[in-house]
């Protein structure tokens, strides 16, 4: 059975401190109007505001834009920043980029009316959601709403996938003898402290993932996600679990072998990492596939509407969504780009194989799982 829901989006957990210095007071919005005066902050689509042409001059005008949690090796992001920069000549900052999709909302909520907020965010869907609940999110439809399948975009616009991945298993071949291919395998004692996540399931969208996965896996559902508890309970009694958070570094340093994370970050790792001697493979695994996609979203009080929303254009455009592809990352307009002549065939032809259709859990479904995994992570097995 194959799943999905809506990067490594960490859940919720410790807020890096912002490095930026947050001003006191709300930013100029004078440059965020048209020729007519009207204000980017409540154009829900750019002919809302007069066309692309006049998004663009005010976008200029403000000449920045806030973001957060945007690694350059995530998705293939530093090409999406350095595209847009290029493009447009707007300065793209970007705070915590290792931090999670609760700090994102974070600094939405704790920084409301200062220059520091963020102005766009990068979600996990259960985040999105919460956001949207939260009041937190503006409404704005890109370009190519449109073409956004269904299910993956929220009726009021307020948020929409940009590009997703399935839980994979990325091994060191050299220091691991036989890689696993299937979470049944991870449960083998060869495999004693090697097997890690790339954060906690309360703070990560991929950790977040991971359980789902292994809940299929083991007799779950988008309704029951307690199976993949158990599994993490099993892995950690039997000392297979590692607590250590995985990234390249501790990949390099052999402290995690064994990686669950989404497909397209470890086959990142498998050509970051290819310099350095390591032979990392990657599986999707057939008993536990789960996919998800990570949504965009503009602040409702974002200090930079119109970058905010000319930074959504740019990513739902065909270039953005191209640097997605590259980067090994699947783009919600990928159908629609395949069908129109736009796809890049040859990034499309490197992603990782997969066989089945992806499905989606309900917002309810993932808010359940979600309130399941906070009070359930980290205790014994429920049989």
């Amino acid at each position: 059975m194959t799943e999905i829901v809506p990067r490594s989006a960490v859940i919720a957990g410790g807020l890096v401190a912002a490095t930026l210095v947050l001003s006191a007071c709300g930013a100029d919005h004078d440059a965020s109007t048209n020729a007519d005066g009207e204000s980017a902050a409540t154009a829900i689509s750019a002919e809302d505001f007069g066309g692309m042409d006049a998004l663009v001059k005010a976008a200029k005008e403000e000449g920045t834009l806030n973001a957060i949690a945007l690694p350059r090796d995530w998705a293939n992001y530093g090409a999406l920043i350095d595209g847009f920069e290029k493009k447009y000549g707007i300065k793209v900052k970007v705070e915590n980029p290792d931090g999670a999709s609760q700090d994102e909302i974070n600094a939405v909520t704790s920084r409301k009316g200062k220059d520091g907020a963020p102005d766009v965010l990068d979600l996990g869907s259960s985040f999105a959601y919460s956001a949207a609940q939260q009041n937190l999110l503006a409404q704005y439809m890109v370009t190519d709403f449109i073409d956004i399948p269904d299910g993956q975009k929220d009726t009021m616009s307020r948020w929409y996938h940009g590009y997703g991945g399935y839980i994979s298993i990325g091994c060191d071949a050299r220091r691991v003898k036989t890689c696993p291919t299937t979470f049944k395998d991870l449960l083998k004692p060869e495999y004693k402290g090697q097997v890690a996540l790339n954060g906690n399931p309360n703070k990560s969208g991929s950790a977040f993932g991971s359980v789902y996965a292994a809940a299929l896996a083991n007799g779950g559902s988008f309704d029951y996600i307690q199976p993949g508890l158990d599994f993490f309970a099993k892995l950690k009694k039997n000392g297979n679990y590692t607590t250590v958070q995985s990234t390249a570094a501790t990949i390099v340093k052999g402290q995690t072998p064994i990686v669950l994370d989404w497909d397209y970050l470890n086959a990142r790792y498998s050509d970051k990492l290819k310099s350095k001697g390591l032979d990392w493979q990657v599986t999707v695994p057939e008993d536990g596939k789960f996919s998800e996609y990570y949504s965009q979203a503009i602040n409702e009080d974002a200090p930079h509407p119109a970058a905010a929303r000319l930074w959504e254009e740019y990513l739902y455009s065909a270039e953005g969504q191209n640097l997605w592809l590259k980067g090994y990352a699947r783009p919600a307009l990928m159908a629609a780009m395949e069908k129109d002549g736009t796809l890049d065939k040859t990034a499309a032809a490197k992603l990782p194989k997969v066989s089945g259709t992806p499905s989606f859990p309900s917002e309810a479904q993932m808010g359940h799982a979600k309130d399941d995994i906070a009070q359930g992570w980290g205790k014994p097995a429920s049989r």
